[in-house]
């Protein structure tokens, strides 16, 4: 065993040797190459610089050297006469050749192995087999080979670090010689005539893993060809108004009501979506021919552009002749308020066509408002409503617990605010209203000729029998384009039609440029838009300022809750000098109706209100907005300015913004395509004036709210 290790170890040395051997040899065979290649180069490069210079002296030239030394031309001819372009002539030029440092120090390491290639081979080979033998041993001795390797290596390494320093100098001058030539490639390019800077070519080599420093693309979506390819419509209300008589299908008799209410032209979302509609009702209540079903329509434009009035004429136009009363069209709003707006429009044009349009948004007593939209008879429950328009949770109650309410003949159903409706779908009201348009009656008669069925392939059994379609309308000036969220609304064969698209502006020298090509909303065209950065304390100051230094009129002011709209008009209120009112859902309606009524008379100068009358609901006469609390999303700012400057008319919008939000404010208009706010900074001194008041105006707040506190106490 002892004699084993002593031999192992003996061939371990031997081995190490032959791998130094082998390294070196290596080394010296690629120096040596490489300086053949240098040589080469250097005469390629005195070749190519005699062809130009022929025999031609000059400044800097063959025949004087820069600093203007004789004889340098002679040299150079002598040495252009040494070279030969044949085979023969570069031999001799690689035997004249001095030995370079490296490879003397390859030299020097060959004679110190003493050992010719052939021997070298042969003691590969039993390392080799040394080493096959070797790797069945255990892992200990492995870890000593290991360390001795180490140890020994060290001085080794040495005398290769010692051999290295001593052609130190001469390697520099060879490394500079390289870095002027700039051998990127194996052959240098010719350079330009001596005495000249030489313009090196850009390298042809690619460096693999490099990359280069780009803007990151963002992912277009994908989107349906409705969506993509939608009907525009003219954003600008003024320049593109069209008279009443020259929008086709109309009804004489609506034609009339409009001009007795004043509507001599229509807005132009009125004039493409009221055509469309009568179109897809060419065939009255039933399917037409073939098994042709109306396309729903959607429909976002701006705030004040004439949404309402757009599916009110020509559902109104549609149920003219109808015979039995049954519920046709049912409009599902938001709010109360604003369903109660769109109420009266139903009203004013069904007053004398026999018609009949119920409201039902819990104003009114469950009971009472059962016995509007049915009557019980001998043979059954019949209708009272023609066109129900209803808020969400109070059409769900009667869905479901009111007997007889049947929505099997429903023809049109008309969802506004439509973004806000499908953000609130968790109510599960949709769902509901299309279950009950879908449900199959008990009843037995002629009823049963006219069931229907959801959309699906046409045959000739699902054609043979008239049925009556359900179309969709989906009325929102922030009407999403998420499929996914649209997708909810299971729409058929929809058409889009959209204010929201690039305009194309020609300019002075005859290209066109695309404008508001990022617009993801369209606000009013006569709005203009301010923000006033200031600090928490200082908000109710600008606010006073706005009303009082300022005289603004007819403001209306959003706040972000119902508790901080309450304390701010009782601190206005306590302050003094404005007639202000508050508008939230802590009032009861009958109120609410009251104060919306005054502050059109114009006797309230300032509504203090949450977001509850910034859906949709057309206040008139409102000259400014004012944000007090900056809104957290872009649909809800949307909808707050688009109070003021409706149909074409000219509206303010200031918002106060915290220093702390100013960035994230301005980001959110900006990702929306909105640029044109200004910023109108308000000086400190301008509000000293009123701190001395509005300081005594806190301390009746306090009092007051001391007070309302201990009432809701006992």
């Amino acid at each position: 065993m002892a004699l084993f290790c002593i031999n192992r170890y003996g061939g371990e040395e031997e081995e190490e040797q032959q791998e130094e051997g082998a390294e070196a040899e290596e080394r010296a065979r690629v120096l040596l190459e490489r300086l053949r290649q240098q040589a080469r180069a250097r005469q390629l490069k005195k070749q190519r610089e005699a062809q130009p210079q022929g025999g031609e002296e000059g400044p800097g030239g063959a025949g004087q050297s820069p600093g203007g030394e004789p004889g340098e031309g002679k040299g150079k001819r002598k040495r252009e006469g040494e070279e030969q372009p044949g085979a023969q002539g570069q031999k001799k030029l690689k035997a004249k050749q001095p030995r370079s440092p490296a490879e003397g120090r390859a030299g020097t390491e060959q004679a110190a192995d003493g050992s010719s290639p052939a021997k070298k081979k042969e003691k590969r080979r039993k390392s080799k087999v040394q080493r096959e033998r070797t790797e069945a041993d255990s892992e200990e001795d492995i870890e000593q080979q290991e360390n001795r390797s180490s140890v020994k290596s060290k001085p080794s390494k040495r005398k290769k670090t010692d051999e290295e320093t001593e052609g130190d100098e001469t390697e520099k001058k060879e490394k500079s010689e390289r870095t002027k030539e700039n051998q990127s490639t194996k052959e240098e390019l010719p350079l330009a005539a001596s005495g000249e800077e030489a313009n090196y070519p850009p390298s042809s080599l690619t460096i693999l893993g490099d990359y280069d420093r780009r803007p990151v693309q963002k992912v277009q979506p994908f989107l349906p060809q409705w969506l993509a390819q939608p009907k525009r419509v003219q954003k600008r209300i003024k320049d593109n108004l069209c008279p009443i008589g020259d929008v086709p299908g109309i009804h004489p008799r609506l034609l009339k009501k409009l001009q007795m209410n004043g509507i001599e032209s229509f807005f132009p979302v009125q004039a493409e979506v009221i055509p469309a509609i009568l179109q897809s009702a060419s065939n009255g209540y039933l399917v037409g021919r073939g098994g042709y079903r109306p396309k729903d329509i959607c429909v976002s434009a701006p705030t004040g552009s004439g949404k309402t009035l757009a599916f009110v004429i020509p559902i109104v136009q549609v149920l003219l002749d109808r015979v039995v009363c049954h519920v046709r069209a049912l409009v599902v709003l938001p709010t109360k308020e604003l369903a109660q707006q769109v109420s009266k429009v139903f009203n004013v044009y069904t007053d004398g066509t026999g018609l009949k349009v119920v409201l039902i948004t819990g104003q009114r007593s469950f009971a009472k408002e059962q016995e509007m939209l049915v009557q019980k008879k001998v043979t059954g429950y019949c209708s009272l409503a023609d066109i129900v328009v209803a808020t969400p949770g109070r059409l769900t109650d009667h869905i479901r617990q009111t007997p007889g309410f049947s929505l099997t003949q429903l023809r049109f159903l008309i969802i506004d605010e439509a973004d806000r409706m499908i953000d609130d779908m968790h109510q599960d009201c949709l769902n509901q209203i299309v279950k009950a348009a879908f449900q199959v009656e008990d009843d037995s008669g002629s009823n049963m000729l006219f069931q229907r069925t959801k959309p699906g392939p046409i045959t000739a059994a699902s054609s043979c029998s008239p049925q009556i379609p359900l179309q969709k309308l989906l009325f929102s000036a922030t009407l999403t384009q998420d499929p996914e969220k649209l997708q909810q609304l299971d729409l058929f064969q929809p058409r889009l039609f959209t204010s929201v698209y690039s305009e194309k502006k020609t300019l002075e020298d005859g290209t066109e440029t695309e404008q508001d090509a990022h617009n993801k909303y369209t606000l009013p065209e006569g709005l203009s838009q301010c923000y006033v950065p200031c600090d928490l304390n200082s908000k109710p100051l600008l606010l006073l300022y706005f009303m009082l230094t300022m005289k603004f009129t007819r403001v209306l002011c959003f706040t972000n809750s119902r508790e901080a709209s309450h304390r701010l008009f009782l601190l206005v209120q306590a302050f003094g000098g404005v007639t202000v009112a508050e508008f939230s859902s802590r009032l009861p309606p009958s109120e609410r109706q009251r104060t919306i009524k005054e502050f059109e008379q114009g006797k309230i100068q300032l509504l203090i209100s949450t977001d509850a009358t910034a859906r949709g609901i057309d206040v008139k006469g409102v000259n400014y907005v004012i944000n007090y609390d900056a809104p957290q999303f872009i649909r809800t700012y949307i909808h707050r300015v688009g109070r003021t400057a409706r149909a074409g008319k000219a509206g303010v919008a200031f918002s106060l913004v915290l220093r702390i939000q100013e960035r994230r404010f301005l980001r959110m208009l900006r990702d929306a395509g909105i640029r044109d706010i200004t910023k109108h900074p308000v000086k400190g001194r301008s509000l000293k004036p009123l701190v001395q008041q509005y300081e005594g105006a806190l301390c009746k707040l306090e009092k007051t709210v001391k007070n309302e506190r201990a009432q809701k106490r006992a």
